[in-house]
């Protein structure tokens, strides 16, 4: 297949098309506009395949992403370009609008003319994957679990405009009979993640003996999915998914914030002793606004009609990760420097 994946430079967009190239033999067209968190180092280990191409577009530039469409015909869309960081919706919401919502409508719309003017509209076989996040449905107490049937109720202005994106691509295979599955993950982690995400941040800033910030009192809950787990994911939703359904991509790894900051803190003990107790530097922090206080993902459908396990537990996962940040200072040492990431969370 000939796949356009739009955020194909950040974290889980470069996951995904390592993914489909490497391992699935799919055509990949990245569609990125490069912002601070687009990155194409992460995408140096296809960038000389013949199955790969590059735009560097913005995603709300209708006539730019009409081009691509032109030009490239593909098979399917893969949407993962988005505004991201909960901490900086709550201070540029305008931005996470824009991109979120308003890009999410370009790409609906040229993918509904790109289909009504190439004779593909009847042929079934193209697909839009809307990849979306967890965080539409609010926040859970003690127990219970995200279904796909889990009424929305978004805390943030991220959570909110990935609400509002969802709606709109929902709407869009209802009313237009275009071919679109919506996913909702829960909290990505692995190599290649910008490090202003809590694990990451924990890595370096514990390499680096800066102190280490934990929002509240560390008892946020939350689901964590290792990045390839979910491009795997996406391969099987791509490949076999019911359009017009929704599945929800979950670890099965539930784990408070302040457990995640201390499970890195033993294997870093273990790994770079002379800095031991990586404890000491753990720090808390005024919480931010509007907080979820526990997420957790129910993936029994993806489970079940399409047979994807999350195949890294926590423990795996996050010793791969704290080893990849170990070895591959090459990736995030420009970011630390050039973008100037701070070693608190953005306020």
């Amino acid at each position: 297949m000939r796949i356009m994946v739009t955020g194909g430079a950040g974290f889980i967009g470069s996951a995904v098309c390592r993914h489909f190239i490497l391992d699935l033999g799919h055509q990949v067209v990245v569609v990125d506009k490069l912002t601070y968190a687009g990155n194409l180092a992460s995408l140096k280990t296809i960038a000389s395949s013949e199955n790969y191409a590059f735009e560097r577009t913005d995603i709300c530039d209708i006539e730019a992403i009409r081009g691509i469409f032109l030009k490239y015909k593909p098979d399917a869309v893969v949407h993962l370009a988005a505004e991201s960081h909960v901490d900086r919706s709550i201070f540029a919401p305008n931005v996470f609008v824009q991109t979120n919502v308003v890009g999410t409508y370009v790409l609906l719309e040229a993918a509904r003319e790109y289909l009504a003017t190439s004779k593909r509209q009847n042929d079934g076989d193209f697909r839009f994957i809307h990849v979306s996040t967890d965080e539409v449905y609010g926040s859970l107490g003690d127990t219970g679990l995200f279904s796909e049937t889990t009424p929305y109720d978004p805390s943030s202005p991220y959570s909110a405009t990935k609400a509002a994106s969802d709606h709109i691509a929902r709407a869009w295979c209802r009313t237009y009979g275009l071919p679109v599955i919506v996913t909702n993950c829960s909290n990505n982690y692995g190599p290649y993640q910008f490090p202003e995400k809590l694990i990451p941040l924990t890595v370096l800033n514990a390499l680096h003996g800066q102190p280490l910030p934990v929002y509240g009192d560390g008892s946020n809950v939350r689901d964590w999915l290792f990045v390839d787990d979910h491009a795997r994911a996406l391969g099987a939703i791509l490949g076999h998914g019911t359009v017009g359904a929704s599945y929800n991509i979950g670890g099965r790894n539930e784990l408070r914030n302040i457990d995640v900051v201390g499970m890195i803190c033993e294997h870093l003990d273990r790994l770079r002793p002379a800095r031991a107790p990586h404890r000491r530097l753990i720090t808390h922090v005024t919480d931010r606004p509007g907080h979820d206080q526990r997420y957790a993902i129910d993936a029994s459908r993806l489970e079940t009609e399409l047979g994807w396990r999350a195949l890294e537990t926590m423990a795996t996962g996050i010793q791969k990760t704290i080893q990849w940040y170990i070895d591959r200072t090459d990736w995030w040492t420009p970011l630390r420097t050039g973008n100037a990431i701070s070693s608190e969370p953005i306020r």
